[in-house]
């Protein structure tokens, strides 16, 4: 009776390291190999996997169309909490890791498989995503991670094990940056990028036109959002994904959302990259634009804290938590009324404002007038200054050498209880 090989399901993208990787795992290993690339709107890259990676030695490749589900399931809730990590980036990774490795666990209980495998480095941020998404989904399967155990130490030795064993690869030595690619975005490291000191080329730039080469008269563009989610633009309705391809093709087309930032990573090191995100920077700035219309101040400003930790949490890959799932139910409540069209312009780079309107507008020009209203009355002013800045005007009574040194900018001096407070 012949022995079954155990199998292992990796996470497959065509590129060197997960390429090399399968005949890695069945070398060290023995494992019957299982390749799953998720169509996350990577484009033409998953057209000529399936042959490579059966001819690099996997048993079978699933390709796993995830295009919509991505917008709707990680995009939209992402941008709904308008979580931005670092005031920069749009996580077009952090929130594609999660997804991934939901498919990874699936097809691992369809084909019986112990372990799941990726092609994360050691000193990455995805190493850590994928595998605290497969531990809160599936605790007992094993995770193997080449980078963390191989004597391949560089991008250069990995290309040398490739040649090795026949791998057929489509970068060399001197043009492999490491890019990730979605729907949502195009990430760029490496390479001469590694130098924060280094402009980013033109030529580097494989999604957006350069601002400076894009076109001399704006776009316009009208989303229209119901309960904080997309629905329409420029009047046509789209599907998620179909409606960010649409964005993206505007964007692009007008130099949008081109980012360049270092980073800190998880694992405790900065790191430079550069992000091209059409529209998704169109997308977040247009649901901000409606918010400012929809949303009350303090519910706002809290969403705004909110924001800040959604961010980390995606960021450091734990998409799969109580607390995301809670601050999602906080958000949902607050995108009830954010529904309602906004008019942007887009130009050499740059997204502005060019109107926006919603039924839940709180914003009222009877009372927000400079001119003659007979709505607000402008002597309630001083009783509602008087108590708000009551606790000052107390703490000036009681310190005055402090309310003295603010006055002349000198530096505060001990404490001293003004007269008639004294025991």
């Amino acid at each position: 009776m012949t022995n079954k090989k155990e199998k292992v399901v990796l996470a497959y993208s065509g590129g060197l390291d997960t390429s090399i990787i399968i005949p890695w795992l069945k070398e060290n290993y023995g494992y019957d190999v299982i390749a799953m690339s998720a169509d996350v709107g990577q484009g033409e890259e998953l057209a000529p996997l399936k042959e490579k990676a059966i001819k690099t030695g996997a048993s079978k490749l699933y390709i796993e169309d995830l295009r919509d589900e991505f917008v709707t399931d990680y995009i939209y809730p992402t941008m709904k909490a308008g979580a931005v990590y670092e005031g920069k980036y749009l996580l077009g990774t952090s929130f594609a890791r999660p997804l991934i490795a939901r498919r990874l666990v699936e097809i691992a209980r369809k084909e019986g498989a112990v372990a799941i495998a990726h092609g994360a480095t050691g000193k990455g941020n995805d190493q850590v995503r994928f595998e605290a998404a497969v531990k809160a989904l599936a605790p007992d399967l094993k995770i193997i991670a080449p980078w963390r155990e191989w004597d391949i130490q560089s991008r250069d030795q990995a290309m040398d094990y490739a040649a090795a064993h026949n791998v057929p690869l489509a970068v060399t030595k001197k043009t492999s940056y490491s890019m990730d690619r979605n729907l949502w975005h195009l990430s760029h490291e490496g390479l001469d990028l590694e130098d924060p000191a280094n402009e980013p080329k033109n030529e580097m730039f494989l999604i957006c036109t350069p601002p400076e080469q894009a076109p001399d008269t704006p776009t316009y563009v009208e989303i229209e959002f119901e309960q904080g989610i997309p629905v329409r633009v420029d009047g046509k309705e789209f599907a998620p994904a179909a409606l960010v391809d649409y964005l993206n093709d505007l964007g692009a087309k007008n130099g949008v959302g081109i980012v360049d930032m270092v980073e800190n990573r998880l694992v405790g090191m900065k790191s430079r990259g550069v992000y091209e995100t059409p529209g998704g920077t169109i997308l977040y700035y247009a649901h901000q634009k409606l918010e400012e219309l929809c949303l009350d101040r303090v519910t706002m400003h809290y969403k705004e804290q909110m924001a800040l930790r959604y961010a980390e949490l995606v960021y450091d890959g734990v998409w799969f938590s109580p607390l995301r799932e809670a601050m999602d139910a906080f958000v949902d409540s607050t995108q009830r009324t954010v529904t309602g069209k906004v008019r942007l312009k887009l130009y050499k780079g740059s997204v502005t404002a060019a109107g926006a309107e919603s039924p839940y507008s709180l914003y009222s020009e009877d009372f927000a007038t400079f001119g003659v209203d007979d709505v607000y009355n402008q002597a309630d002013g001083t009783g509602f200054i008087n108590i708000f800045a009551l606790p000052m005007r107390v703490r000036a009574m009681l310190f005055p050498a402090d309310a003295k040194a603010r006055l002349t900018g000198s530096e505060p001096q001990p404490v001293a209880i003004a007269p008639g407070y004294e025991d």
